[in-house]
């Protein structure tokens, strides 16, 4: 069997990574040795990964949603209430790496299912911590921490699952849509939450987001992982030694296309969350007058569709023969560059319609990042794809409270959005530049990998 995996499967077998689009059989069968989905599989798992990403930022928002109403009850300051929502991002920072390697170890469906039931519980349970006894500040904010641990590990698995699951021209769809997930999940905690919120209180927006994240999990574990689905380890190292491990990772990043990708992500990551953050102050301060949920809700609207066309519009350019290198650069000019140019128009003079279509614009092109440097880590690494993303999107969410911090540092001084604008241009230029200049798609992990192969 060791000599049938190092003929004629070019390294990629041994590497656990097939990624030949003839693995996909006319039938959807799928060959004795290789870890991809069936088509039929393929689908009912896209649409299960898209209903837990939905429901992951559900319970994600709940907090936020409820802080006003909470904030009251127990008498919290606005130090407070940021103590305890800024501990969500200090546990969300710490599980990215773990979370991505225990996928390309485990298999991500293990990962997911676990992190599920966890967070659905300490969601329902919310509530009770709060009423548990007098610290109930000390109580939320530490389970606000141990949320951010859990949902750590969503996104990275989410990254090792697609490199180890899904061939290369259909990674960009897969990702865009996880993502569109995430602005759908948003949507429903601020609209279907308020709702809740006021007609039923705060507790029961918790008892309803972690009774449905646990269902979540339930149902990827009744119909998903009982059977025979987890990721069978062909011919992978597994007594690998610590100092090779380093110096893998070592070479890994010497390697230009890496750094590039992961300077991109990093800036992509620190304006999303500082627009995120200080958009509904912006729109509040500048039109007083404006209707709030359009300006909250709108542009997120418009992200959802855009993601889902981004995602298409990349795997369509790769069938078509357009190199995979080039499709990742065009989709991250969209991502950062052009949405850039929306965002600096809000410096000068807008109305409110036109100051809701910019920035609608510019999170809807935003979201074409899943064609482009959200998927290019699983064409660089996808032997290590989960741990590598993790690392990523630790140093963005970094990157982001620095930015979000200096941003509101800026408005306080200079008194003028426009500043804060021109950063996150500036941002996402110098991440952009350095992509467009070092970006690639060809992998880079093979050669180390194939070393610890013994046939």
């Amino acid at each position: 069997m060791a000599g049938k995996h190092a003929a004629g499967q070019n390294g990629e077998v041994l590497n656990g990574s097939p990624v030949d689009p003839n693995l996909y059989g006319a039938h959807g069968e799928e060959l004795e040795n290789h870890n991809l989905w069936p088509r039929s599989l393929a689908r009912k798992w896209i649409l299960m990964l898209f209903m837990g990403t939905c429901l992951l930022y559900c319970a994600r928002m709940t907090m936020p949603v409820c802080t006003v109403s909470m904030a009251a009850s127990f008498h919290w300051s606005k130090i407070d209430s940021g103590l305890v929502l800024g501990g969500f991002f200090w546990g969300y920072c710490f599980t990215q790496i773990l979370g991505g390697h225990a996928s390309d170890k485990l298999g991500g469906e293990r990962v997911l299912f676990i992190s599920a039931a966890s967070w659905g519980l300490i969601t329902a349970g919310t509530p009770l911590l709060a009423h548990l006894g007098s610290h109930t500040l000390a109580l939320m904010t530490a389970a606000r921490v141990l949320m951010g641990v859990l949902q750590g590990v969503f996104f990275p698995s989410l990254a090792s699952l697609c490199s180890q699951r899904v061939v290369e021209g259909e990674r960009g769809f897969l990702m865009s849509t996880m993502h569109s997930g995430s602005h759908l999940g948003t949507l429903l905690a601020g609209g279907m939450g308020s709702l809740i919120l006021d007609r039923h209180g705060w507790e029961s927006m918790f008892y309803c987001t972690g009774l449905l994240s646990g269902l979540w999990a339930i149902a990827v574990w009744h119909y998903f992982l009982k059977g025979d689905v987890f990721l069978k380890q062909t011919g992978k190292k597994h007594n690998l030694q610590p100092s090779f491990i380093r110096r893998h990772w070592l070479e890994l990043f010497k390697k230009p296309p890496v750094w590039a990708m992961v300077f991109a992500h990093m800036c992509h990551c620190s304006t999303s969350y500082t627009l995120l953050s200080w958009l509904p102050t912006y729109f509040k301060e500048s039109f007083p007058q404006a209707t709030s949920w359009v300006y909250n809700v709108v542009p997120w609207l418009t992200a959802i569709p855009s993601a889902l066309g981004g995602g298409v519009v990349s795997d369509f350019l790769i069938t078509r023969g357009y190199s995979v290198s080039s499709v990742r650069k065009i989709m991250q000019f969209f991502a950062m560059g052009f949405s850039s140019m929306f965002i600096l128009l809000l410096s000068g003079a807008v109305t409110f319609p036109s100051a809701v279509i910019f920035i609608s614009a510019a999170v809807g092109l935003s979201t074409f990042t899943s064609g482009g440097v959200s998927v290019n880590v699983q064409d660089l690494t996808p032997s290590c794809a989960g741990a590598l993303y993790g690392f990523m999107n630790m140093m963005g969410a970094l990157m982001g409270l620095v930015l979000v911090s200096f941003s509101g540092y800026l408005i306080e001084v200079t008194s003028s959005w426009a500043t804060v604008f021109s950063l996150i241009t500036l941002v996402n230029a110098i991440g952009l530049g350095f992509f467009l200049a070092f970006g690639d798609a060809q992998r880079v992990d093979q050669e180390d990998n194939s070393r610890v192969i013994v046939v």
